[in-house]
């Protein structure tokens, strides 16, 4: 298989929110994944490979404006294209 499309280099900080300052339209073209400490995650909303911390949307409590509050874990942090 010829892969005509180059994917862009995925940054340090990158976020899912299109409203945040670290969010790439462009990336999200493509299919990302977050490993933290190892393990795969799927509900990662913003990450910082970097300074090692990955912001995880909580279940059920919002902010004032009706966005979910994030919840930060530690760890090493590895992000990928699948």
């Amino acid at each position: 298989m010829n892969d005509s499309t180059t994917k862009p280099v995925l940054p340090d900080r990158l976020s899912v929110n299109p409203r945040s300052k670290y969010y790439n339209a462009a990336i999200f073209e493509h299919d990302v994944g977050i490993k933290l400490n190892g393990k795969e995650r799927f509900d990662v909303e913003e990450y910082c490979i970097s300074e090692g911390w990955v912001k995880i949307a909580s279940a059920k409590a919002l902010d004032r404006r009706g966005q979910p509050l994030l919840m930060t874990a530690k760890g090493t942090v590895e992000a990928f294209y699948r």
